[in-house]
């Protein structure tokens, strides 16, 4: 692997940090890519070569991924959830969620209820692919 490409996987391994770390904030690509000194384009094109997908479709999985444990995991409303985990619309929270896992956030936690797992197999087990996603087209 030369000097540059291990380069840029650690800065894209940055973003994705951040982004783990933030994922309930508006999303705010400029700011990610000022943080690792190069540009959005650039970004989001070796976000994707190291990644698989792009920086938007990460967030959006990482987002849907927290709903699902919390559908899972607490009695809060679908509404408060679509709030806490950085979606600002209800419907959109809905259509990405379907997108994403094939089913409505009320269907899932209906499907699923609590799991007698610990939180640990059932996050690995529960976990969207970025690979399977139910539409299969995102765009950016």
């Amino acid at each position: 692997m030369s000097r540059a490409v291990e380069e840029s996987n650690r800065r894209m391994l940055r973003v994705r940090d951040r982004m783990d770390r933030c994922y309930a904030q508006p999303s705010d690509l400029a700011a990610l890519a000022r943080s690792v000194h190069v540009s959005r384009t650039y970004l989001i094109r070796a976000f994707r070569a190291t990644f698989g997908e792009t920086p938007h479709q990460y967030l959006r999985r990482r987002r849907v991924e927290r709903s699902m444990d919390l559908l899972r995991e607490t009695d809060r409303g679908v509404t408060e959830i679509c709030m806490a985990v950085g979606f600002t619309s209800l419907g959109t929270f809905s259509r990405t969620f379907r997108d994403i896992v094939g089913e409505s956030p009320t269907d899932y936690r209906r499907r699923v209820g609590r799991l007698p797992v610990p939180t640990c197999f059932a996050k690995s087990w529960l976990r969207p692919s970025p690979f399977g996603e139910a539409s299969g087209d995102v765009a950016e």
